[in-house]
């Protein structure tokens, strides 16, 4: 390594800057056209914040926003003539950008500083969600350095739809699911979108809600029918959901659906219960939390329903005689089917969910006193459990660092179903969800908005799954 690019990463590391490689030739892009157009000028600007900063060499780079018109422009300061600053854009999060090097322009003889022009942050004709950073390097030497990625605070005023924006630099548009082609993590993921609508009544991406239907109806076994049980049952509760603020029946059908596909599973070995998958060989917590809740919920929306009432309340008998719910009032993992009792496998955060969710809607449904109060003691357990709620914060048992695998989008099903408790019972979980929830902004959070996987900190690197779950927290929390 040279001296030069050991004296870069040493400037990088003492100031939290990004060194990137060399770029490539830059990248034609066409402008974007919101409220203004790009290449406006900054001093048009009604407003000026600087969001991230990044130094090297004694040159000080800064990304500035425009947040009433949603565009944001890059400074360079302290430098040289010579010296260069520019802009990369993203739409998915900073991961990769094809908009690089936005008004690249360099300080001039006789100057110190330079500013680029102002340019969009998203895009708002084709749905791109978007992030900038400012770029820039010394005129005499090769390294360059790069800020955080931020954006601006259009569709995320509040640190509830600023989480919901984030994710949804997540969303795929190709494909109607996030990351690519995550299946019922995406489920999930778009429930957190649908309930952040009705939470913060920001509209701005109920456009996901018929992309994934259209893109999706016809994959897996279609109507977001798979050989996954508990799959099915996510894909059908997020369909309840885009009912509900929607009002078309075609996804109320398509939840129908899922639990009549469920349902399809149900058979007498251990006296009933749906299986994990099709293959017959798992009767598990949460598919059949799933179940009770997906049919409760239904049973709601039906005027004459009796058919899915009545399978919501069977499969609630059914769950209270395998003893699933142990003795300290947290639900284990799954039934051995040998004796038909409980296996004492994990007790993982989102089966406490799951089930607090189904006894809460079962209550609204038949007003069943003992389905809500055991919802409480359940969802008692869970916050006292030092377990799962280590001083008082959400952990799911062997926590990923890594935003990686199925477990890191547990804790947004197990603070969605309490939160469902906490209205049932008039804000008796506000202290915790707000506990989490201002815990994980202040320890767990990067300029995008972005959360990783550990709400008591550090943060990590995130992905839909982690964030979803932080979108749940913070819809969840007062």
């Amino acid at each position: 390594m040279s001296i030069v690019l050991r004296l870069a990463v040493l400037a990088a590391a003492v100031t939290g800057a990004v060194l990137v490689p060399t770029p490539t030739p830059a990248y034609a892009a066409a402008d974007i056209c919101n409220r203004y157009c790009d290449g406006r000028d900054p001093g048009l600007a009604p407003a000026d914040r600087t969001a991230v900063a990044a130094t090297l060499y004694g040159r000080r780079f800064t990304l500035h926003l425009d947040d009433t018109d949603a565009m944001a422009w890059g400074v360079v300061e302290n430098g040289s003539p010579g010296d260069e600053v520019w802009l990369d854009r993203s739409f998915d999060g900073g991961r990769t950008w094809v908009d690089s090097r936005l008004g690249a322009t360099t300080v001039p003889a006789g100057a110190r500083s330079r500013r680029t022009l102002m340019y969009n942050v998203d895009d708002w004709t084709n749905r791109g969600v978007g992030a900038l950073r400012a770029c820039g390097k010394a005129g005499d030497r090769p390294e360059l350095v790069c800020t955080a990625w931020a954006r601006s605070t259009w569709n995320a005023w509040d640190r509830r739809t600023a989480a919901a924006t984030a994710l949804m630099m997540r969303y795929d548009r190709g494909t109607g699911l996030f990351d690519g082609n995550a299946w019922w993590t995406s489920a999930n993921a778009l429930t957190a979108v649908i309930d952040n609508i009705r939470r913060s009544g920001m509209r701005s991406y109920d456009y996901a809600i018929a992309t994934t239907y259209d893109k999706q109806l016809n994959a897996r076994l279609g109507q977001f029918r798979n050989e996954y049980l508990d799959d099915t049952g996510w894909w059908g509760l997020a369909w309840v959901a885009a009912y509900d603020v929607t009002g078309n029946s075609r996804y109320l059908n398509t939840a129908r659906a899922g639990a009549d596909h469920m349902f399809a599973y149900w058979d007498t070995r251990c006296g009933g219960g749906v299986y994990w998958r099709t293959d017959r060989t798992v009767k598990n917590a949460i598919a059949n939390s799933l179940y009770i809740q997906l049919n409760a919920a239904l049973a709601q929306r039906i005027p004459g329903d009796t058919v899915y009432r009545g399978r919501a309340q069977a499969g609630w008998a059914w769950f209270q005689g395998t003893g699933m719910l142990n003795a300290s009032n947290l639900v284990n993992d799954g039934v051995n089917l040998s004796t038909c009792r409980n296996n004492g496998d994990v007790t993982w955060t989102y089966n406490q969910g799951a089930l607090i969710n189904a006894l809460v809607q079962l209550n609204r449904l038949t007003g069943d006193a003992a389905a809500l109060a055991t919802a409480r003691r359940i969802g008692d357990a869970l916050v006292s459990s030092t377990y799962l709620s280590p001083n008082g914060i959400l952990r799911e048992p062997n926590e990923s660092s890594t935003c990686a695998g199925d477990g890191v989008s547990f804790k947004g099903a197990a603070v969605r179903g309490l939160g469902a408790l906490n209205a049932a019972t008039g804000g008796a979980y506000d202290a915790y969800l707000r506990r989490n929830a201002d815990t994980a902004y202040a320890n767990d959070r990067d300029p995008l908005d972005s959360y990783g996987s550990h709400w008591a900190g550090p943060n990590v690197p995130t992905n839909h799954s982690c964030q979803h779950s932080a979108v749940d927290l913070l819809n969840a929390a007062p």
